[in-house]
């Protein structure tokens, strides 16, 4: 009977062993990401149009759409973060509750964006930025975690912006500008990661100096990514390969579904950046 008993108590405990394996925890720290102009970040001006004679005394209104890319970051060590052009930052430790559920407060701590290519006016063509304006909205991130190795999170994303207009090719000492405020709400859920593969993330421990008012001179320190948490990361069971890394690749991948959508004005589908 002792010993039937002891075989039991065994089994529960290889039983819970994964959920102890897990972090109960995900500390604070921040999540970089890379935006592609593949013409999946967009601002449609087709239902508010900029004025007649923004551009000039001249220029229509305008309604088009203009696609954008990312600028990397400007940093104070050259290239510690490689392509990122966003970054939000987790404010709080998140803990998880009995079932798997954590919660923080994010916040966009660095976002800067170029047109893919210039806007054509009656006034010549015109260069667009998306730059942040001033102290950016805080909101909050729901983290769930699906297995001992990762999840899904959501979370919406508010962001004060301005808009900036530059002319190709002319020296112009007019600022144009119009500022634009974003609430994105949360998605389907990106997937998060424990760990990254090689080439698949950038973990980067410590303080990190960043330029966050867009003038390329590093200004603010953030601090690391989080060795337990790879926003962008999906895991998923490896099948076949022979060597350790080539498992490692195949568990842990570039999750493509990074995208917040507000119809039909913005989009905006980042992803997880490596270090080349």
């Amino acid at each position: 009977m002792r010993s039937r008993l002891y075989g039991v108590l065994v089994a529960l405990f290889l039983v819970a062993l994964p959920a102890f394996a897990a972090d109960r925890s995900i500390q604070s720290g921040i999540d970089p990401w890379k935006t592609p102009g593949n013409g999946k970040t967009f601002i449609d001006f087709a239902t508010i149009p900029l004025p007649a004679g923004f551009f000039c005394f001249k220029s229509a209104p305008f309604g088009g759409r203009v696609v954008f890319q990312g600028v990397p970051v400007a940093t104070g060590e050259a290239k510690v973060l490689g392509a990122t052009d966003t970054i939000v930052q987790r404010l709080d430790e998140a803990v998880f509750d009995k079932n798997g559920v954590a919660n923080t407060r994010i916040q966009v701590r660095v976002l800067h964006f170029q047109s893919v290519q210039p806007i054509q006016t009656a006034c010549g063509a015109f260069n667009v930025e998306v730059r942040l304006n001033g102290e950016q909205p805080v909101t909050n991130m729901r983290i769930v975690r699906e297995n001992d190795h990762g999840g899904r999170f959501f979370a919406p994303i508010a962001v004060n912006g301005r808009l900036v207009f530059t002319p190709v090719g002319k020296r112009s000492s007019e600022i144009l500008e119009i500022t634009r405020n974003v609430r994105f709400p949360a998605n389907q859920g990106i997937s998060w990661a424990d760990q990254v593969a090689p080439n698949q993330g950038i973990r980067r421990a410590g303080f990190i100096q960043v330029d966050t008012d867009n003038d390329r001179v590093p200004d603010t320190f953030l601090p690391g990514t989080t060795s337990s948490f790879a926003a962008g990361i999906a895991f998923r069971p490896a099948r076949g390969g022979r060597g350790s890394q080539e498992k490692l690749a195949q568990q842990y991948a570039v999750d493509e579904n990074g995208c917040h959508i507000q119809p039909p004005a913005e989009g905006h589908c980042p992803v997880t950046p490596v270090l080349e």
